[in-house]
């Protein structure tokens, strides 16, 4: 009987100690769990704000760099206007250089510029040479005419006399041309004309560019600015057969001699060589200046 009691003894206190031992382990692994919970939902944390961070960053990054493009885009696009509207001339010499065939100047009667080119226009479609004979110009000019002391824009013909015609030369584009009503003749040799140089053709022809920029302020200004740009000095200084020199318009630096004075309006007729030829100008007294 003692020997079975004191093993029952026995087993309640091993299953005590069993007991008690499951008990610690139970707890100890609960804390660790508890410690692991803890130490994921910080890590989770950081993740969250880690990634949270990288995504504002990386859209900050996006809008900065569209931001950027579009200035420099904004910036491109201003620089290519003004690129643009840098010099119309320059523009034009790029044009005239890429033209095809050459340029020769033609005599004609003086105030039938105009009339010739219509007639070399129209026959050289009809005569079937449009593949050589390209253009014809009569260069203009704006300027301010006085008559009756009243000042007015008018348009004029440059160079009166003359034509310019871009073409390639041969025998039959050369003799429609000379064969045309209202032409003399050919500037240089009669029978092989030599053409302008660029620049001899560019200064010819530049006044196109110059009409087109001259025309909104014509059509705005009637007796404006412009009808008082240029006084009529109250005093005639000048001698019929005195040199000059031309100091503004389209003859700006050559010489030339006068031919007649005009006190009521307050211009003079100018003598000036061109293409081995006397011209004869019609400019204002303040427009040349005494050697």
């Amino acid at each position: 009987m003692n020997s079975v009691s004191e093993r029952n003894r026995d087993d309640v206190d091993w299953a005590t100690a069993a007991e008690q031992s499951s008990e610690v382990d139970e707890a100890q692994e609960g804390n660790v769990l508890a410690g692991n919970e803890q130490a994921v939902e910080p890590a989770e944390n950081r993740a969250l704000h880690v990634e949270d961070g990288d995504v504002e960053g990386s859209l900050d990054a996006a809008l900065d760099a569209l931001g950027q493009t579009s200035e420099d885009s904004d910036a491109e696009a201003a620089d290519e206007t003004e690129e643009a509207e840098v010099d119309p001339y320059q523009a034009f010499r790029t044009e005239l250089r890429m033209m095809p065939g050459k340029w020769y100047v033609i005599h004609s009667y003086a105030g039938f510029e105009r009339r010739v080119k219509a007639n070399i226009e129209q026959r050289k479609g009809t005569l079937e040479v449009e593949d050589y004979i390209y253009q014809v110009e009569v260069p203009m000019e704006d300027v301010v005419e006085i008559k009756n002391g009243q000042r007015k824009m008018v348009t004029r013909v440059r160079v009166p006399g003359y034509v310019l015609v871009r073409m390639d030369l041969n025998e039959d584009s050369w003799s429609v041309v000379r064969h045309t009503p209202g032409v003399t003749g050919f500037v240089g040799n009669a029978h092989n004309p030599v053409p302008l140089r660029f620049e001899e053709a560019f200064n010819m022809l530049k006044s196109l560019v110059e009409v087109k920029e001259t025309a909104p302020a014509k059509s705005t200004s009637s007796g404006g600015a412009k009808a008082q740009a240029r006084p009529i000095p109250a005093e005639v200084d000048f001698e019929v057969g005195e040199t000059i020199t031309i100091k503004e318009g389209s003859f700006a630096g050559l010489p030339g001699t006068i031919s007649e004075i005009k006190p009521e309006s307050g211009k003079l007729t100018v003598l000036v060589s061109l293409f081995e030829r006397e011209t004869p100008v019609e400019l204002s007294f303040d427009q040349v200046t005494k050697l």
